[in-house]
């Protein structure tokens, strides 16, 4: 199961037991849908709560990422799996993105925010 929401400079997706393709597509149209009028995004996943994943979801999101790998700035990365962390280093090859992985939403919050605030003040 996934939830999305759009945020003030992020998109907070938080997955909870099996992360599917079916998830995964959900994700990407509301994704494409911010990319279409911003142009890039920034990215909060919450995967505390994610208790696997599907093989075509992993094979979509390698997909995904290369096709969009300058799309995104940051993408924050909650979870304390070490196959979570080592997925978000290979991602982290496919894209250009900063990925960052944090044990808490409130870190991986701050730290997109930091950004979104550099950004306007400069």
């Amino acid at each position: 199961m996934i939830t999305i929401s759009h945020e003030a400079h992020y998109i907070y997706v938080a997955v909870l037991n099996e992360f599917t393709v079916h998830d995964f597509k959900e994700f990407e149209d509301s994704v494409l849908y911010e990319l279409r009028f911003h142009g890039s995004a920034n990215l909060l996943f919450d995967l505390s709560g994610m208790l696997g994943y599907t093989i075509d979801m992993a094979v979509e999101e390698v997909r995904f990422a290369r096709k969009h790998r300058r799309d995104f700035g940051r993408v924050a990365i909650v979870s304390n799996d070490q196959w979570v962390t080592w997925s978000a280093w290979v991602n982290n090859i496919l894209s250009d993105a900063e990925v960052e992985v944090f044990d808490e939403v409130d870190e991986a919050r701050a730290w997109l925010e930091l950004e979104s605030f550099k950004a306007e003040t400069e």
